[in-house]
């Protein structure tokens, strides 16, 4: 074994010997390792959904702008290192085993817990981006925001919160508002901040929350933004927002674009008004702000793989819904059917999910598959609450496939026609094990 896989092993064992600590501890070792959270410009990203399309529309329309940017998001598909970047490139495995061991030697020192397995990446990004030093630092939040390792720092230049949704109720809350909450604990006093208008029980929050601590707040409305245009290879977004600036004569500001997105994702025309409306904040010309848009590909969220072909990572309800909004939008060749693998993790509410899908009537065929891992649901257990819904459903095409997840997606692949559209979706794990098999397939 390699000292790089030795360093991933020690990595992934993490979970089993130690879990998240405070953020006085995470400031801790950041001040252990030279404060490298000083210094940096960060834009900083909460939310339910959308988080990493957000980054990276943000990080892409800055290097448009021809600025150097760091990006640490979370979690990733195939590769951990994609979790951290600087302009689009993955840090490389030699920075990687160098930063896994200065965060291991800092480890237990003065007596602080061991970090968590998100804890100790963070650190080694912080460490990497202060090396490095990038125009611009954007962090997607982990869990929540109040209470996030990456909310251990306080400098910031922006913070953004995208859309409000039941998840992680456990550690969150149980409602909107107190979710809202949490994901409103990354804003700082006087610096700038962009979120929805909906829905109004966050607006609630977040608006309160800034309020209180003088961060400006820009508010992105569904008024404020459509899609006129939906096909396989994109979609046609404009956007026109009101934003009340402190200009000379403290008057609305209006800004407008319009953009080619590609993605046939509906929802990321709402992710994409968040970044430009951030992007604006931060000074950016409207003609950089689309040619960053257009620009833009996120792995995993409505991506086409293969002609026809679509992962998607909607990984909650609100994920789910939509999902179910964009593979509606989407139309197969004549005659053709719609067909979905959905697999989901044990500590997601699967139940809704599923219960979403089979009353949805999008697809003409859905194959529940269990995936492997200690977070996953059991093939017994999603079989169980299938069989329920059938009842409330009975005209679903529903019905479980014991698996393996792979090979499930392969037969559906093999038997699928030309004209027909085949979905994969329900967990970001499993997009992960699916683009990892191309991968490994194609080399």
């Amino acid at each position: 074994m390699t000292p790089y896989e030795e360093a991933l092993d020690y990595i992934a064992s993490i979970p089993k010997f130690t879990s998240k600590n405070t953020l006085e501890v995470t400031r801790a070792y950041l001040a252990l390792l030279g404060s490298p959270e000083k210094d940096l410009r960060v834009i900083h990203v909460a939310g339910t959904n959308g988080k990493g399309s957000v980054c990276a529309y943000l990080d892409r329309i800055l290097r448009e702008a021809g600025f150097r940017t760091g990006l640490f998001i979370s979690p990733h598909l195939e590769d951990i290192r994609e979790r951290m970047s600087i302009d689009g490139d993955y840090i490389s495995k030699e920075a990687f085993l160098d930063l896994f061991a200065l965060v291991r030697s800092a480890a237990g020192r003065e007596g602080l817990p061991h970090p968590a397995y998100f804890e100790f990446l963070y650190l080694m990004a912080m460490v990497w981006f202060s090396r490095e030093k990038p125009d611009f630092v954007i962090l997607e939040t982990g869990l929540g925001g109040r209470l996030d390792a990456t909310n251990a720092g306080e400098d910031k230049v922006l913070s953004v919160i995208t859309r409000i949704g039941i998840d992680h109720t456990q550690y969150l809350g149980t409602t909107t508002g107190q979710i809202a909450f949490e994901k409103a604990g990354i804003l700082r006093s006087a610096v700038p901040a962009v979120c929805l208008s909906d829905p109004a029980e966050a607006l609630e929050v977040i608006r309160e929350r800034a309020k209180s601590l003088g961060a400006p707040l820009s508010v992105v409305s569904p008024e404020d933004f459509a899609a006129s245009k939906v096909v396989a290879e994109g979609i046609d977004f404009s956007f026109h927002h009101r934003y009340h600036g402190k200009g000379t004569n403290n008057a609305d500001i209006l800004r407008t674009l319009r953009a080619k997105l590609p993605t046939c994702g509906l929802y990321q025309v709402e992710n994409a008004s968040l970044a430009a409306a951030a992007a604006f904040l931060l000074g950016l010309d409207g003609e950089i702000i689309q040619k960053g848009l257009e620009k833009t590909s996120w792995p995993g969220r409505m991506e086409r793989v293969l002609p026809g072909v679509y992962l998607d990572g909607g990984h909650n309800p609100d994920g789910i819904r939509a999902f179910l909004q964009s593979a509606a939008a989407l139309q197969t060749g004549p005659g053709g059917k719609k067909r979905l693998l959905f697999s989901v993790v044990a500590d997601k509410d699967y139940r809704e999910m599923l219960r979403m899908i089979l009353s949805a009537g999008v697809f003409d065929e859905i194959r529940a598959v269990p995936m492997p891992g200690y977070r996953a649901l059991s093939a017994e257990g999603l079989g169980e609450v299938l069989e329920e819904l059938k009842e409330e459903f009975p005209e679903a095409p529903a019905f479980l496939d014991p698996g393996p997840v792979e090979e499930a997606f392969d037969r559906m692949t093999a038997s699928k026609k030309e004209e027909d559209l085949l979905f994969a979706a329900g967990s970001l794990y499993l997009v992960g094990m699916l683009r990892s098999r191309w991968t490994r397939l194609e080399g």
